[in-house]
């Protein structure tokens, strides 16, 4: 009786110890990246952001990295410098990894967390266990149902660009959007607005958030709807002023994408920006510059616009008209 106590015992600071020696944490000196080094994930107090603690890579095999990563996220900090994203009121009941994919499957207490809340411990458990080297996606479930978002949609597989801002700065609290994005037709000659619905990290504007989605395209193979930019374009800056926002991209903006003409890539970006409640009007610059094919600034035109019916009809008519 006494020797199986003992046992338990030991096994129980053998495993501190191991959760002590990866975290490898203990002091300020101690957190720094490097080249065998991994970023864990962990939210602050004040539950604003995440904030990375190095470890030691682990060399095992992807399931065990997996349950190693997740004991991680589970520990609490005995010095309370931050919060685990696992020890936030809720369990996780079960995983599955396949082909670089991990399904998280969440008990209901899951659901109970606050919306700030819930994106950042999201996010903690997504760059945590992408950077991990074991997995490439996360997809997160509730009681085996998807997991979805306040507006009642799946949230679907995550990874650790998700939640990265495109400043390169950790993500801080997230704003709700409803954006309206304007793509091309088949033929680049027409505009068709999608509206989505989205969570933003707000150490980013709005402004530049739409420019960045636009630029990425319509999300999935969509029939009738395009790209209305070309990908490989840059965002330089965006900033609105008095109602105009200004839009600095790179010489990348003015080589037309497939069929779609200079023209209607301006009123893509012109017309989504437009469609934000702070922005008026839109100036476009290249490599900072008004380039002399383009106006001064832009307000919203519809001259070009149709819906998604419209579009898939003109791509079923014989002649595209």
């Amino acid at each position: 009786m006494r020797n199986d106590i003992l046992k338990k015992i030991i096994s129980i600071l053998t495993l501190m110890s191991l959760l002590a020696c990866m975290c490898g944490c203990s002091s300020a000196e101690d957190n720094v990246p490097g080249e065998d080094r991994i970023p864990v994930y962990y939210i602050n107090n004040e539950e604003t952001k995440t904030e990375a603690y190095y470890v030691d890579a682990i060399v095992d095999s992807p399931d065990a990295v997996v349950q190693k990563m997740l004991a991680l996220l589970s520990e609490k900090d005995p010095n309370a410098r931050y919060k685990a994203p696992l020890a936030m009121g809720f369990k996780v009941l079960d995983y599955t990894l396949d082909d670089g994919v991990l399904v998280l499957n969440m008990d209901y207490d899951y659901r109970k967390l606050e919306f700030t809340t819930e994106v950042l411990v999201r996010a903690a458990i997504v760059k945590t266990l992408c950077a991990s080297g074991a997995v490439n996606g996360v997809y997160f479930t509730v009681m085996g149902e998807p997991l979805l978002d306040h507006s009642g949609f799946e949230v679907g597989e995550m990874n650790s660009g998700t939640f990265i801002s495109n400043d390169g700065n950790e993500i801080n609290t997230y704003e709700e959007a409803d954006i309206r994005l304007f793509f091309t037709s088949w033929d680049g000659n027409y505009l068709i607005g999608v509206y989505r619905n989205k969570f933003y990290s707000t150490s980013m504007p709005l402004e530049r958030f739409v420019v960045d989605e636009l630029i990425s395209g319509p999300s999935g193979q969509v029939e009738g709807i395009y790209p209305s930019i070309n990908p490989q374009t840059s965002v330089l800056n965006v900033n609105t002023k008095d109602g105009v926002c200004y839009v600095n991209l790179s010489s990348d903006f003015l080589i037309p994408y497939g069929n779609v003409p200079t023209s209607v890539s301006v009123l893509a970006i012109v017309d989504s920006l437009c469609a934000l409640p702070a922005v008026d009007r839109v100036q476009i610059m290249v490599d900072g510059v008004v380039p002399e094919t383009l106006e001064s600034s832009y307000e919203y035109n519809d001259d070009v616009v149709i819906t998604i019916e419209e579009a898939l009809e003109m791509m079923g008519s014989p002649d595209g008209q």
